[in-house]
C-alpha cells in the first residue's frame, strides 16, 4: 500500500486504496497533463483550439477505448478507466471529453453492436488515434428525448438513404467516422432507432464546428447534417435496435463523467489551497482566517463524498453488478458537486480568479457543459424518482 503524501482533499487517503495498477494508471495521466496540459491550456480555451497533437500522445497511453478488449484496446478495468478520467479532468474537461467521445461513444458503439467486419475496419484504428470517431444522437430539437428525433434511414435497393439534422456532436469536424441513429422502418413496419457507420467524407455529410461557445472552449463541439447521405447495405450496426443502442454508450459516458468531474473539482481546489496559502491580506496567510478554512473544509468533505460514490460505483462495474440508476447517482451527484466546489474555490482567489491564470472559472465555465450533457440534471432526477416511487414521471 502506498504511503505517499494524499492530495489535502484527500481526507480519508481513498487512493491508498487504489491496486498497484490503478495507482500507475493515476500516476502516468497524472504526469501527462502536468507535463503536456497544464503548461498550454489558458491558451487553448482562450483561443478555442483543440489541440489535436495530443491525439496521438493519448493513444500511446492507452486512453482510446481503454475500457474495451481486443482489437488494439487496453482492455483495463473500470476503476483504471475512471481514475484515467478523473487526471485528464483536472487538465481540462475537454481533454477529458476527446477520450469519452472516442471511446466511450464511439468505439462503444462499434465494439458493442458492431459486425466483426465493423469493428476489424475501425477499432484498431481507432485505439491508434489514427482514425477519430464521432457519436450522432443529439437534434436540434431533440435533446432528453431521443425518441422524437427526427433523422431517418430509408432503404433504396440495397443501400441506406440517410436524412436529418444532429447538433453537439463532439468531434464531427475532425472525425473520420460517425455513428449516427436514426429511425427506420422494421420488418413490422414500425419505427426503430437504428445506428449507422456513415464516413463522413461520404456526400451529403457536413459537420460545423459551433462557435462562439462559453465553455468547452478547448474542445469541438459540431452541427452535422445529413443530406440524402447513401450508405451501403452493410453499414447498419447489426446488434442495435431501438435506444437501448445508444443508450448503452451514454452509460458508458457517464460512468467516466462520474469521475472526470472529481478532477476538475479537486484541481478547482487544489488552486485555491495554493493561493491561499500565498496570499497575505491584513499582514497574514489567507488560508489561516476561519471563513477560508471553512471553505476549503467543506469542499473538501464534498470531494471526499464524491470519490466515495465514484469508487464504490467502479467496484461494482468491475464486479458486474452495477444497476443503470447507479450510474444517475453519480453523475447528478458528482456533476452538482463539482460545480459547486469550482465556484466555491473561485471566490478564494478574489477578483484575480476571473483570469485565466487560474483554473476554477475555466472549470465552473466546462461543467456547466458536462453537467448538461449526457442527461441533464432533470433526467437523472426522474431516472432516480423513477426508481424510488416505480412510477415514470418523463411525460
Amino acid at each position: 500500500m502506498t504511503t505517499s503524501p494524499a492530495s489535502p482533499s484527500d481526507l480519508l487517503r481513498l487512493d491508498d486504496g487504489l491496486s498497484p495498477r490503478e495507482r500507475e494508471v493515476r500516476d502516468t495521466v497524472s504526469e501527462f497533463v502536468t507535463r503536456r496540459v497544464r503548461p498550454n491550456i489558458a491558451r487553448w480555451y482562450e483561443d478555442a483550439v483543440f489541440p489535436l497533437e495530443l491525439i496521438p500522445e493519448l493513444a500511446e497511453l492507452g486512453l482510446l477505448g481503454m475500457h474495451l478488449s481486443g482489437y488494439g484496446c487496453a482492455g483495463r478495468s473500470a476503476v483504471e478507466y475512471g481514475v484515467a478520467m478523473r487526471e485528464l479532468e483536472a487538465g481540462d474537461s475537454g481533454i477529458r471529453t476527446f477520450v469519452s467521445v472516442q471511446g466511450s461513444l464511439a468505439m462503444s458503439a462499434i465494439h458493442r453492436w458492431g459486425s466483426d467486419e465493423q469493428k476489424a475496419t475501425w477499432l484498431p484504428a481507432m485505439a491508434a488515434g489514427e482514425r477519430i470517431g464521432c457519436f450522432g444522437l443529439t437534434e436540434p430539437d431533440a435533446g432528453s428525448d431521443p425518441s422524437a428525433m427526427t433523422t431517418r434511414a430509408v432503404r433504396d435497393g440495397d443501400e441506406w438513404v440517410l436524412t436529418g439534422a444532429k447538433r453537439w456532436i463532439g468531434l464531427a469536424s475532425i472525425a473520420d467516422v460517425a455513428v449516427i441513429w436514426a429511425k427506420a422502418q422494421g420488418e413490422d413496419g414500425e419505427d426503430t432507432v437504428r445506428g449507422f457507420l456513415v464516413p463522413t467524407d461520404t456526400p451529403g455529410f457536413h459537420a460545423t464546428p459551433i462557435e462562439p461557445k462559453l465553455s468547452m472552449r478547448a474542445s469541438i463541439q459540431c452541427d452535422v447534417t445529413l443530406d440524402a447521405v447513401r450508405l451501403p447495405h452493410d453499414a447498419v450496426l447489426p446488434g442495435a435496435s431501438g435506444l437501448r443502442g445508444p443508450f448503452s454508450c451514454l452509460n458508458e459516458a457517464r460512468y467516466g463523467i462520474v469521475w472526470g468531474v472529481l478532477g476538475a473539482a479537486r484541481d478547482s481546489f487544489e488552486s485555491a489551497l495554493a493561493y491561499a496559502q500565498e496570499r497575505t491580506p491584513f499582514g497574514r496567510s489567507l488560508a489561516g482566517f476561519q471563513l477560508t478554512q471553512d471553505k476549503l473544509v467543506r469542499m473538501a468533505l464534498e470531494l471526499t463524498k464524491g470519490q466515495l460514490l465514484a469508487l464504490q460505483l467502479g467496484r461494482r462495474k468491475d464486479a458486474g453488478t452495477l444497476e443503470h440508476h447507479m450510474i444517475s447517482v453519480g453523475k447528478l451527484s458528482n456533476c452538482r458537486m463539482a460545480l459547486d466546489v469550482a465556484r466555491e474555490a473561485r471566490t478564494i482567489l478574489g477578483g484575480n480568479g476571473v483570469t485565466l491564470e487560474h483554473s476554477p472559472l475555466r472549470h465552473a465555465n466546462n461543467l456547466e457543459s458536462v453537467r448538461t450533457y449526457e442527461g441533464t440534471d432533470e433526467v437523472h432526477t426522474l431516472i432516480l424518482g423513477e426508481r424510488i416511487t416505480g412510477l415514470a414521471a418523463f411525460r
